[in-house]
């Protein structure tokens, strides 16, 4: 019966934003996400593609309980959530994190990595400052990186070592959903296809549940499920990834395929084979 109910699911989510007036306008509402609904299963990976604009990561932000919804409810777990009426706990914050675009903007650069990784534990949890460090340190081998990094600083990294460590700290409160805001739009296309790769690994490792912000259909067809299209605040169509690739029905989704450059795809995915194909050779 469990199994049955979804990570995360979205009836009719609403998101107002309000526009101050000016000496020669007035203030007006504007709606950003006009009742949309959506659910993801456990494991799954649902992509929510759109131009910017669109309203993707206004949506993002509400599923990663960071901006709380006009309209409409947002059930975690088969949940009831509203983070307008409660702050959650850090129960409830332990079940969903987000990796954003900017690795380095996400990081404080003042802070080595370890006490990065470290942090969510010491604000969340009372585990001793030991096993906070063996989980760190763990941790950072998990994502590919190694312990000797741990007192290093984020400005030490590349921008795709800086992804895996922001990653890594989304990781240390073991979540169950991860919402992913254009995690590889910032990276150029090789490096991009090493994260793809590292994010469906922890996936299978740790069942993970993700939802994906992407306005690149090359990164969505390599690493979705299920994929939602957003225009100007509405949810024109959904579906799995193969039928939507195979045969787009609406005509903003149609122009959106239309305009994906193929040897993207092509490219990720032999560099992904070849990742994957070299650490079998070596397991052998």
């Amino acid at each position: 019966m469990g199994q049955d109910i979804p990570v995360v699911e979205g009836r009719a989510i609403v998101r107002d934003y309000h526009v101050p007036g000016s000496i020669f306008a007035r203030g007006r509402d504007v709606r950003a996400l006009k009742g949309i609904d959506f659910r993801v299963d456990k494991g799954k990976t649902l992509a929510i593609v759109g131009e910017s604009g669109s309203g993707k990561s206004t949506l993002a932000r509400i599923i990663a309980l960071i901006d709380a919804p006009t309209g409409g409810e947002l059930r975690i777990a088969g949940e009831a959530v509203d983070i307008h009426r409660r702050r959650p706990g850090p129960a409830l914050r332990s079940k969903v994190q987000m990796v954003f675009q900017n690795p380095y903007g996400s990081l404080n650069p003042r802070q080595k990595v370890g006490d990065v990784l470290m942090e969510p534990l010491v604000i969340n949890t009372s585990i001793p400052a030991t096993e906070r460090r063996d989980r760190a340190e763990a941790m950072l081998k998990k994502v590919g990186l190694q312990p000797e990094h741990f007192n290093r600083y984020p400005h030490m990294f590349s921008g795709g070592q800086r992804q895996r460590i922001a990653i890594a700290r989304a990781l240390m409160l073991n979540p169950s959903l991860l919402v992913l805001d254009e995690p590889v739009s910032a990276l150029d296309l090789s490096v991009q296809a090493q994260v793809l790769n590292l994010l469906a690994d922890l996936q299978d490792e740790f069942e993970l549940t993700y939802v994906f912000v992407s306005h690149d259909l090359s990164v969505v067809r390599y690493i979705a499920d299920d994929v939602m299209v957003i225009s100007k605040g509405e949810a024109v169509e959904q579906g799995s990834r193969e039928a939507l690739f195979a045969n787009p029905q609406h005509p903003y989704t149609q122009s959106l395929f239309a305009a994906t450059p193929v040897t993207d795809v092509e490219a990720i995915r032999t560099r992904v084979a070849r990742r994957k194909a070299a650490r079998a050779a070596v397991a052998g």
